[in-house]
């Protein structure tokens, strides 16, 4: 199949959906489909081949974090011309509620249109206010993907309309075979992934629950990945800890960090409707201690595959860490459970179900149409 493939977010900043559409991409193309990518974003930041992108994003609130959007006359003649560029078998647009490339798509085309939805809220001025004109874009899409229950829920509620679920999507086997002995630290290791100024990250709880975990495990080692004031981090984790500020890293250092942790911590406030890296933790063999979200509860099976704590509190964090950080049986068990629950979000699978949603909505013989 010929698949459009468009990602409203810039690739000038890395995230999750730009991160799913490349790897969604490379995983159709390895079955010989013919895929093409349109994006914000400047034209020499590409990660992958097929991408045209339209420049650099407007950086708007959305779901309590940034987003940089594409939008304006320039983007509105770069879609056009990218949807003429060739036919397409199908059209997959991801997040469309979000202004930019993908609305605009939806406006010029019709035919087989396929959209997924990420986020499980649009907290933006500027999104509500785009609602009367989004609503019957959205008429367009036959085929409806959620990422996770909270985004299929919140699209019932919200549009109308209901989804399939299909997860993100992890290449399980570069996670499960990484080498990680250059990141192996002696002292027992917790690894911290995301913006750690951003306070529905959930850093805050974390520093405040260390002093208790330090109390059992007083060799402790944290490990951040991600960009933030590092200077003012440091002045309030506890005195002498060690600590390792990594900055951002790419996807290989990621998950060799991630292996050669110990634990890995995600004490999120909210604004989550999955949990990719605590999929991409488990994939590399490292236990998972997550704030209660409902997102991160559903990865983890309940608790099955992953220790809980309660939402925005230190001490139950701190309890949970502890208790995986000094119970090796907890923590194998953890580590078997992880890697077994990993292999639904392995992407040959999503990328199988994908491939039957574009084939329910395609006719025989039909193709997008652009005005």
């Amino acid at each position: 199949m010929r698949i459009g493939m468009i990602c409203p977010y810039s690739f000038d900043a890395p995230g999750g959906v730009q991160a799913h559409v490349v790897d969604l991409s490379q995983e159709l193309r390895r079955r010989g489909h013919d895929v093409r990518i349109l994006a914000p974003g400047r034209p020499g930041n590409a990660p992958a081949p097929g991408m045209t992108l339209t420049g650099p994003g407007v950086a708007i609130p959305y779901n309590g974090s940034v987003a940089r959007l594409s939008f304006g006359p320039a983007t509105w003649r770069a879609t056009r011309n990218w949807l003429r560029e060739a036919p397409l078998d199908v059209l997959h647009i991801h997040e469309p509620n979000a202004p930019g490339v993908g609305m605009f798509a939806l406006a010029m085309a019709s035919g087989p249109i396929t959209a997924t939805f990420h986020t499980s809220t649009t907290s933006s001025m500027i999104l509500e206010a785009s609602d009367a004109v989004l609503a019957p874009l959205l008429e367009k899409v036959r085929g409806r993907i959620a990422v996770s229950a909270l985004a299929r829920r919140w699209q019932i509620e919200a549009l109308g309309s209901d989804a399939v679920e299909i997860p993100n999507g992890v290449d399980v086997g570069a996670f499960a075979g990484v080498d990680a002995s250059a990141e192996l630290a002696d002292e027992p290791t917790i690894a911290f992934l995301g913006r750690y100024d951003e306070p529905r990250k959930g850093m805050d709880v974390l520093v405040a629950a260390l002093p208790n975990v330090l109390d059992s495990v007083p060799d402790l080692r944290l490990r951040i990945m991600g960009d933030g004031d590092e200077m003012a981090l440091r002045e309030r984790l506890p005195r002498g800890m060690s600590v390792d500020f990594l900055g951002r890293v790419d996807d290989a250092r990621k998950a060799a960090v991630l292996a050669a942790a110990d634990v890995y911590c995600a004490p999120n406030l909210g604004g989550e409707s999955f949990g990719i890296v605590l999929v991409e933790a488990m994939a590399a063999g490292t236990a998972v201690v997550a704030a209660d979200l409902d997102a991160f509860r559903r990865v983890l099976r309940d608790g099955e595959c992953g220790e809980l704590a309660t939402v925005g509190d230190p001490e139950a964090l701190g309890e949970a860490l502890t208790r995986v950080l000094v119970d090796d049986d907890r923590r194998a068990d953890l580590r078997a459970q992880g890697s077994v629950a990993v292999r639904d979000y392995d992407w040959p699978v999503v990328a199988d179900r994908v491939i039957r949603v574009y084939e329910t909505i395609r006719g025989p013989g039909e193709t997008i149409r652009v005005r």
